[in-house]
């Protein structure tokens, strides 16, 4: 079977350290310093290794399906190549996998009973993000977000400002109006699955100065801009915040990252950003539509520090209704198997945008797409010199559109049941 995939490594830069913290104080301070540590420590010297890496993976994958696991948990494969994603949510028969990071937990039906599986699932620069694993399991049992300074216990707010590694769950499908921001701490999971959780019509997700956190499954959509004022952002912390951007996901600082099975749409401003020197971050089977700034990795040419910027971004759909997809500066992008549906607007079909940059400057920058599928006549505009070395056997040509489809035929969030495969 061949396969696609989509790598993205960047290197960017932002303006200021600070952003929403209405007082730099010592405690913060002392955040941002482990930040940039954390950051230079997850660092790969040797991005192609991890390529190479994600390479290996998408090969060997054949596509699976199956009810059951075996006794090692290993999936029981069968190549399956009838998969179109606009089938997805009436597909009705046996568990199938498209791509290999599903194939590392979906199948398994006593998923509700292994959540802590999904940790061990990560590629390319998220690989070895862990978030709450070995943690408790919490469970959301309150939609609620009214007290900012003393979290009501129950709610996502207290779960997510915790000391301890914890596994976030819900007990029940809810949405949650988020009153101002929520700040999220290290190592924690949020985890949607077995609930239809929506994070909707209020303020934002921050990822601020942390590291080790996984968001699956949630729905994120129609989230504004929000006055800030005193927020509590750990247990023993609080501080007065600025406004918030209105961003879905907001990563600054961020380590260790990864966004999976998360259902983007309608933000203020981007759906994902993620700045200020955030790094070894996977984003990976998430659907987003229906929005203008879809996500900007790195902000400016003024801050060094997002030199070390890496992402990658596997089987995501880019919907309809976006109009600027991956608005970045001065990255180096290696595109390959994600889906691109360009809008109507003719000024709004080039899948990425090098923002307040010549051609002069921007001629240099390594940007490149193999096996994208794309539509409406959305298109990707090359540059640089070829920065990867991908194998031309082993399973893994460019034929554009072959397979994308099928891996990204289940992006967005899954519609898990208890003693049922995902």
């Amino acid at each position: 079977m061949e396969a696609k995939h989509l790598i993205l490594v960047l290197l960017c830069v932002f303006p200021t350290l600070n952003a929403n913290i209405g007082e730099f104080d010592k405690i913060w301070l002392k955040r941002s310093i482990e930040a940039k540590k954390n950051a230079h420590n997850a660092f790969k010297k040797n991005p192609e290794a991890v390529t190479a890496d994600f390479n290996q993976h998408v090969t060997k994958y054949k596509g699976s399906k199956s009810n059951k696991t075996s006794p090692s948990g290993d999936m029981t494969e069968k190549k399956s190549n009838k998969t179109r994603r606009g089938l997805s949510n009436k597909y009705k028969g046996p568990c199938v996998t498209t791509n290999p990071i599903d194939h590392c937990w979906r199948c398994d039906s006593n998923w509700e009973k292994n959540r802590q599986r999904l940790a061990d699932c990560a590629i390319g620069f998220g690989h070895g993000t862990t978030g709450g694993k070995g943690g408790q399991i919490y469970v959301v049992t309150d939609p609620s977000d009214h007290d900012l300074l003393n979290p009501k216990p129950g709610t996502l707010r207290f779960a997510v400002i915790q000391k301890e590694p914890l596994w976030i769950i819900f007990k029940h499908d809810m949405t949650i109006k988020l009153s101002s921001e929520l700040l999220v701490t290290s190592d924690k999971t949020i985890d949607a699955r077995g609930a239809h959780v929506h994070i909707a019509g209020g303020a934002q997700i921050t990822i601020q100065f942390v590291k080790n956190i996984i968001v699956h499954g949630l729905h994120i959509h129609d989230i504004k801009k929000h006055a800030g004022g005193m927020i509590r952002d750990s247990v023993d912390h609080y501080g007065i915040r600025t406004e918030s951007d209105g961003d879905g996901l907001s990563l600054f600082g961020a380590t260790n990252i990864w966004i999976d099975h998360v259902s983007l749409s309608n933000c203020d401003d981007g759906l994902i950003d993620a700045v200020a020197g955030s790094t070894a971050i996977t984003i990976s089977n998430c659907h987003m539509t229906r929005h203008n700034d879809v996500m900007l990795l790195g902000a400016s040419d003024a801050f060094s520090g997002d030199q070390i910027m890496q992402v990658t971004l596997a089987f995501n759909h880019f919907g309809q209704g976006l109009v600027q997809r991956m608005p970045s500066q001065h990255p180096t992008i290696v595109s390959q198997g994600n889906r691109f549906i360009a809008p109507p607007n003719p000024a709004a079909k080039e899948v990425t945008k090098r923002d307040y940059a010549p051609e002069s400057v921007w001629k240099n920058w390594n940007w490149r797409s193999e096996g994208d599928l794309m539509m409406n006549g959305a298109f990707f505009v090359e540059s640089g010199k070829q920065v990867t070395n991908f194998p031309k056997s082993g399973g893994i040509s460019a034929k554009p559109g072959s397979f994308t489809s099928s891996l990204t035929r289940f992006a967005g969030p899954l519609k898990c049941a208890v003693n049922k495969p995902c």
